[in-house]
């Protein structure tokens, strides 16, 4: 395992790049009505990241097809924008954004409301954001990686939710997916030890049910194996030497 430490020019990249993921986010989230379909969703992520003079880090990574994964109700990731997928009152959905600014990464993932929903969903949607929140308190230099993926599973399971095991968060920089990957569940080993200049993708991904999923025909699209809704909650994170600063966040939206 290679995990990079970034210098500040990096840091002050990944920085900008954050800024810029979490504007496209705000404008996202303003434009989501009942009667869109994911693919409005996704044309209007990437007409905002190019606006800033960014790329968007997902399209055709992997052959991924869009900028922006759009995924609904019991889809936890990786949902394919359609045409045809149109977004009804009651629905949750979860974005999850990349951006490139002068070869850095940032990542970022929200789960929204559409119109009026469920309190059971909207439980969901805090708990999983919660969950990240629970988790950051130990992103700090000295503590190991396994105390932040502990924090997140016991937010979770308070509420009887199932913490997805099949996925997991990553380190990020120059490249997208870098080593550690970042689990939402607690593993025996400790893991690393954070050090000052990690960055890393922090991303609880929490079903309302069980924890099992499993994928579409299209290779991509992960659904919970219960019909569950599931919610998805990302920021990109850099460990200090004191506490953890939030790259993908500004300070109003905590």
């Amino acid at each position: 395992m290679s995990v990079t430490i970034k210098s500040a020019r990096e840091i002050e990249l990944m920085r900008e790049a954050g800024k810029i993921l979490c504007k496209t986010h705000e404008e996202l989230s303003k434009a989501l009505k009942p009667g869109m379909t994911t693919w409005d969703i996704d044309h209007l992520g990437e007409e905002i990241i190019r606006s800033y003079g960014c790329k968007p880090s997902f399209l055709n990574y992997n052959g991924y097809p869009a900028s922006i994964c759009v995924s609904v109700n019991d889809e936890v990731v990786h949902g394919i924008p359609s045409k045809k997928r149109v977004l009804m009152e009651g629905d949750i959905v979860s974005l999850d954004a990349g951006v490139i600014y002068k070869g850095y990464h940032s990542d970022a993932a929200r789960t929204y409301g559409i119109g009026e929903i469920t309190p059971f969903a909207g439980q969901l949607i805090e708990v999983t954001r919660q969950c990240f929140f629970e988790g950051i308190k130990f992103a700090k230099s000295g503590n190991h990686l396994n105390d932040i993926s502990a924090a997140i599973q016991i937010h979770a399971e308070k509420f009887g939710f199932g913490v997805v095991r099949d996925l997991v968060g990553h380190g990020i920089g120059s490249h997208l997916h870098e080593d550690p990957e970042v689990p939402n569940f607690a593993r025996k080993r400790r893991g690393i030890k954070l050090k000052p200049g990690m960055t890393l993708a922090i991303e609880p991904m929490i079903n309302g049910g069980t924890p099992e999923v499993v994928w579409l025909d299209d290779d991509w699209t992960v659904v919970t194996e219960d019909g569950s809704l599931s919610a998805h909650y990302e920021n990109t994170v850099l460990i200090t030497e004191g506490e953890p600063e939030i790259l993908s966040l500004v300070s109003h939206d905590r």
